[in-house]
């Protein structure tokens, strides 16, 4: 059902792989709402997708670039503002990548290279973007900026590796460059710590069929579905949200305050 929240809203959204990415299904909201927007991966990531075809279910173009390269994101966002007509109102940052992980490098034995190039890609390019984005003038007064966060910042997880220390960096960078963009422009900065969730990157997290589950039983509400996240994701881009900046908030079901849930003591009690 549209509401037409995202009406005359114009955005990029970065990190849609397949139909089980987050942001892939931010599209689709955004979409149904009456936004428009560019999608943007690295080129990489795009020959193992399938964007196009999210691309053609909404009306949007697709535009390669590496959001680690200052310079290719300087030409997404001039392209978008060509193709778009106009200034951007909303960005989602939905990029992560830890070689480490992929790896299974243990957290005593990590590559530090490799630790770089997790911090660049999943923390770092969010600055670039807004960085990128300032010295354009390319957003609108009053835009949404949102990046995908995890609890895993301020808690402890097996096999979650240097992406903890990734989205920490992202938290931060979040709160710092909300701060300057909203004394600037009146734009809003956001983190939204989600969920563990069903996308292809996740389950490739060695254990994460058995922490989804116990994360659900965590959380008074259940897990939030990427589907959730998605609609939280188009309500901070509308107008309604216009106060809320430099927050991490938590879209997660409960699990973040929950010391422990009835259903857990039942199964531990076993």
């Amino acid at each position: 059902m549209s509401n037409n929240l995202l009406a005359n809203k114009k955005g990029i959204i970065f990190g849609a792989l397949d139909e089980n990415s987050i942001a892939w299904k931010v599209a689709l909201k955004v979409h149904e709402q009456g936004g428009k927007f560019t999608l943007s991966n690295a080129p990489i990531a795009l020959r193992m997708g399938a964007i196009n075809t999210l691309a053609e279910n909404t009306g949007s173009q697709v535009i390669p670039a590496d959001a680690t390269s200052p310079e290719e994101l300087e030409q997404l966002f001039i392209k978008s503002m060509e193709i778009l007509g106009g200034k951007i109102d909303f960005v989602l940052h939905s990029i992560g990548m830890s070689p480490n992980v992929r790896k299974k490098k243990e957290y005593g034995d990590l590559n530090y290279e490799w630790f770089l190039k997790s911090l660049d890609i999943s923390a770092l390019s969010f600055h670039k973007v807004m960085q990128t984005a300032e010295k354009l003038d390319a957003m609108n007064e009053w835009g949404s900026i949102l990046a995908l966060t995890y609890i895993a910042s301020q808690r402890t997880f097996p096999d979650y590796s240097d992406m903890a220390q990734a989205k920490a960096a992202l938290e931060s960078i979040a709160r710092s460059y909300g701060q300057r963009y909203g004394r600037l422009k009146n734009v809003r900065v956001n983190t939204i710590s989600q969920s563990p969730t069903m996308t292809t990157a996740g389950i490739g997290i060695s254990g994460f069929d058995a922490f989804f589950n116990y994360a659900d039983k965590m959380s008074p509400l259940g897990n939030a579905s990427a589907e959730d996240c998605a609609n939280y994701c188009v309500v901070m881009f509308s107008d309604l949200t216009r106060k809320v900046t430099m927050q991490n908030l938590m879209h997660d079901g409960g699990f973040s305050t929950s010391g422990i849930t009835e259903e857990i003591i039942e199964q531990m009690s076993k």
